[in-house]
């Protein structure tokens, strides 16, 4: 999910971590997904698709798709793909 999100394989995401990386940091490294802006909806009582701040919605992208999961969605569905 952080793969599809961000680009980091696991190599990646590791050093990252290692560096103890701000989130600032992990977003500009990071080539997001084309179809994040799929991502929408509630998080933390704030619409997603209405942060104006590119990094508090990057970061609201993330926590969004890991709620999605916690609460047993499947992966295809989570993984937003651009309806043609």
């Amino acid at each position: 999910m952080i793969e599809w999100l961000t680009g980091f394989d696991a190599d990646k995401l590791q050093e990252i971590i290692d560096n103890k990386a701000t989130f600032r940091i992990f977003f500009q490294e990071a080539k997001l997904n084309p179809n994040a802006h799929l991502i929408n909806g509630m998080i933390c009582r704030y619409r997603i698709e209405e942060i104006d701040d590119p990094l508090i919605r990057k970061r609201r992208y993330l926590d969004k798709l890991v709620d999605e999961l916690a609460k047993g969605r499947k992966m295809e569905k989570i993984l937003r793909e651009e309806k043609k």
